[in-house]
């Protein structure tokens, strides 16, 4: 059974998600703020934490930047603000999803599927695969990426869809084709969370953004 820790200041949020988690055969772990799900998370393991923004004393952010020193849990955050702002705060410090509230709890649940079905280990590549180009290096096999000899952190959806861009490199590739095959087909975002990405990417990669084109009306192509 999948476990699935709701962490909100809430009673009301936490109980409508348990309702429905249930429902759909997860385990529900409760926690009330976010120094009780940095405690519950040191003690036992979740396949995907569902983590509240505003909360007293540790905020969502914090709480999310505590509990990944330790373990890589899949976070999907719940605020009331939709601000871009926050969107990439969140995405930088290594969530998977980001919801609004007022929000569906069936869609969460078809979220949560998504996550944890797109977190299930892979096997690794037994032959070493590894891009080069300039000052750049993308080691598909150990998962990481260089930058003028400079190792860079991502967040694992970052890694994804770079690994995705160079992988099928000087080829165009359509907006929707590239939700598709990184955050999967029944992912119930718009497709602004692949422009935030892009956006984070272009940062992550210094001088090297020039080999990642926009095409407007299109998509994106990765051009080295």
């Amino acid at each position: 059974m999948k476990r699935i820790l709701v962490v909100d200041d809430e009673e009301k949020i936490r109980t409508i998600i348990r309702k429905y988690g249930e429902f759909e055969g997860y385990e529900i772990t409760e926690a009330r703020d976010g120094m009780e799900a940095v405690r519950i998370c040191q003690r036992q393991d979740f396949d995907v934490i569902i983590l509240d923004v505003m909360m007293p004393e540790l905020d969502g952010f914090s709480t999310c930047r505590e509990i990944k020193k330790e373990k890589d849990i899949p976070v999907i955050m719940l605020s009331a603000r939709g601000e871009e702002y926050d969107r990439i705060h969140g995405f930088e410090i290594g969530i998977d999803d980001y919801v609004v509230k007022p929000f569906s709890p069936k869609e969460l649940m078809m979220r949560v599927k998504v996550v944890i079905s797109r977190n299930q280990s892979k096997e690794e590549k037994a032959e070493r695969d590894v891009f080069r180009k300039e000052g750049l290096e993308v080691d598909f096999t150990g998962r990481t990426v260089t930058v003028d000899g400079k190792r860079v952190e991502m967040s694992p959806k970052e890694y994804e869809l770079l690994f995705y861009l160079v992988k099928n490199r000087n080829i165009a590739l359509e907006r929707e084709k590239l939700i598709t095959e990184v955050w999967g087909y029944d992912y119930y975002g718009d497709d602004r969370t692949l422009d935030t990405h892009v956006k984070l990417l272009r940062s992550s990669l210094g001088e090297y953004r020039k080999f990642l084109v926009t095409l407007r009306g299109v998509g994106y192509r990765f051009e080295a």
